[in-house]
């Protein structure tokens, strides 16, 4: 699949890539809560519908942030997993994350402030590894 892209700076390509609404909540969902089938995807708190959700998945698939197999042991089920190209957003979710965790509190104040939160405040950087390490010890297990 050829992307267009709509200049060359790098910046604006990253968004023409990662800039949709969905397209980071989706890698949020991989990434941080385990999803990896299609109706984990279709059942999250964040309601994206089905269609768009299709559309979403194959885009991801096509520029090469997630790779389309079956689970082992049930050929019906396709997984959608992250490839390289896709762990290394991982530092950029947790800088969102942080990001948020600072400046949206007043605007939205039932942004979750749990364990992983406080995790993430006190060192950004080992909980993007501790991230990055517990996704590809899933991979493995695949």
């Amino acid at each position: 699949m050829r992307q267009d892209f709509r200049c060359d700076c790098p910046f604006t390509s990253a968004l023409d890539i990662l800039g949709d609404k969905w397209i980071l909540v989706i890698i949020k969902q991989m990434l941080i809560e385990g999803k990896e089938t299609f109706k984990d995807f279709a059942e999250s708190e964040e309601a994206i519908a089905t269609n768009i959700l299709s559309a979403k998945l194959k885009f991801l698939e096509e520029v090469g942030i997630v790779i389309k197999t079956k689970r082992p042991g049930n050929k019906k089920t396709n997984l959608y997993l992250l490839t390289e190209k896709g762990l290394a957003l991982t530092p950029i979710l947790v800088e969102l994350a942080t990001w948020s965790d600072a400046h949206l509190r007043d605007l939205h104040p039932t942004i979750v402030n749990g364990e992983s939160m406080e995790s993430l405040r006190n060192d950004k950087t080992a909980f993007a590894k501790a991230l990055d390490k517990k996704y590809r010890k899933k991979l493995a297990g695949n």
